[in-house]
């Protein structure tokens, strides 16, 4: 493991940066901005991995700050995306954004009762989760340009629809996979 300062944990922090400036974007209804800084986001999430990996720059803190940086974008665009006062053609919807939320906080309420009960510190992501977190992205995308171009709504609607569905099953998912092995590390869900 590398020092703090590596290329890819710069990009982690520019990505981190960029957060309020995204969020003002959806708050002012520039959805071509908030689209390009997410889109921004995403490609730079898959880079500073990259670099990571191949140049073997992984660091202590990389490992924390990259999750983190990723659930912040995540979760405060569905809380962004479904304020009512917000400009927008078509929004995530409440209970969806609630429904979100409330999973990626009992999941990180479960890990901190395990680390502190157990001491487990790797929560490795289960494919249920990885699908989850790209059903997602592709909700907020989908939602994102919903509000730039004239899409049929149905189309994001089935995205609202899939992304409900994995959510909850990822979460029964992670509660499975604790229940049956409380001692080993758990597969975390997205």
């Amino acid at each position: 493991m590398k020092g703090p300062w590596t290329l890819p944990n710069f990009i982690t922090l520019l990505r981190l940066a960029a957060l309020p400036f995204f969020l003002l974007s959806i708050a002012e209804g520039r959805f071509g901005i908030a689209l390009t800084l997410f889109v921004a986001a995403g490609v730079s999430d898959g880079i500073d991995g990259f670099l990571a990996r191949r140049f073997h720059m992984r660091s202590a803190l990389g490992a924390y700050l990259d999750p983190i940086a990723d659930k912040l974008l995540l979760m405060s665009s569905y809380v962004f995306l479904a304020i009512p006062a917000y400009p927008g053609r078509l929004k995530v919807p409440i209970w969806l954004a609630v429904m979100v939320i409330s999973r990626d906080f009992l999941l990180l309420l479960v890990a901190l009762l395990l680390i502190l009960a157990s001491g487990r510190k790797r929560f490795p992501p289960s494919w249920v989760g990885k699908v989850t977190t790209v059903t997602q992205i592709l909700t907020v995308l989908f939602v994102l340009c919903a509000n730039l171009w004239a899409w049929p709504d149905p189309f994001v609607w089935i995205a609202f629809g899939a992304t409900a569905a994995m959510t909850v099953l990822s979460g029964f998912d992670y509660v499975y996979n604790v229940a049956r092995h409380p001692e080993e590390p758990a597969a975390a869900a997205g």
